[in-house]
């Protein structure tokens, strides 16, 4: 019987980029940002890139599939509750591939933002995401998430009907689903409702996107007790596609046309169509246990410390042996 260990080994990467240099999935391929010294004078700061993320004006996610993919069928409700509008979903047409999309929506006006509850799934949002997830491994199609939310909705309705345990069931089955997946963060990736769409094989950025554990605004609320050090703490999380780069959070970042996302929709979605297409065909041609050994191992990387070799440190004294002077 084969070593499983030896097969996670076997598949750590994908691609051609050693584990140094992030995460290593994704190849140098002339169309994809894969180094960060790519993009010179065009890299923004991170709170400009909180702003462009945050654009009532870049295109969402409808705006994107009706773009990239042909023949959306869209898929309503959770068969336990009711139809969360904040979450999309359906079987569509890449190129002629079928493939299952789900993504987040926002809105890009006042009213369609109080519609889809400006993109903050409820429980039943992503229990129909994980109904989505199931039914393309199912038919055995790829999976394709777009990520843009500031993080799951935080009321205590949500609460009630167990947002905690629907986020982690999302990301329980992303992890173990037998089918190619390619996660893209879109406009805003916020907390584990965002991450709830975000285990996938690649997960990709577009060039002006942020992807992180708080908003930049509850970080400075918590940490300098003020929602005005927004800006220092976008600099701190770390939250821009160019960090996430240079972090190993995203394999790759989508270039934007000129000024940011929102200038030009057909654009966007024209490199957010390529990218896809070249990443599915890539993962093609992997098979299912492989694709899972390295996606387990893709997320097990990420935040790995390694400590510089030296003197090892004595093990501090216990707390009553520090007050009795022992």
């Amino acid at each position: 019987m084969k070593d499983p260990l030896a097969t996670l080994r076997g598949v750590a990467t994908l691609g051609s980029r050693p584990a140094s240099e992030g995460n290593g999935h994704v190849p140098s391929d002339g169309f994809l940002i894969v180094d960060v010294a790519e993009l010179g004078s065009a890299r923004v700061s991170a709170w400009e890139a909180v702003k462009l993320a945050r654009d009532l004006h870049r295109p969402h996610a409808l705006h994107l599939i009706e773009r990239v993919f042909s023949r959306f069928q869209e898929i309503h409700g959770d068969r336990s509750f009711r139809d969360d509008p904040a979450i999309v979903g359906g079987i569509a047409e890449l190129d002629g591939r079928p493939v299952v999309v789900v993504a987040q929506q926002k809105g890009a006006s006042t009213e369609e933002n109080i519609q889809r509850n400006f993109g903050m799934p409820h429980p039943e949002g992503y229990r129909k995401a994980i109904r989505l997830y199931r039914l393309a491994e199912r038919f055995h199609l790829p999976l394709v998430t777009l990520i843009d939310t500031p993080g799951a909705y935080p009321g205590p309705e949500a609460e009630e009907r167990g947002q905690a345990e629907a986020i982690a069931k999302s990301i329980e089955t992303m992890t173990r689903l037998r089918t190619p997946i390619v996660a893209i963060v879109v406009g805003e990736g916020g907390s584990g409702g965002a991450l709830a769409l975000g285990v996938g094989d690649v997960v990709l950025a577009l060039e002006n996107a942020i992807y992180s554990v708080i908003s930049p605004e509850g970080c400075a609320a918590i940490l300098w007790r003020s929602a005005s050090e927004a800006e220092r703490a976008a600099k701190a999380l770390k939250l821009a596609g160019p960090d996430l780069l240079e972090l190993g959070i995203v394999d790759a970042l989508i270039p934007e046309p000129k000024g940011g996302a929102q200038n030009d929709h057909d654009a966007t979605a024209a490199s957010v169509k390529a990218a896809i297409v070249s990443q599915l065909d890539r993962l093609s041609k992997y098979t299912v246990t492989d694709l899972l050994a390295s996606r387990y191992e893709r997320f097990r990387r990420i935040g790995v410390v390694v400590e510089p070799a030296g003197e090892p440190v004595a093990p501090r004294r216990p707390w009553w042996k520090r007050i009795l002077g022992r």
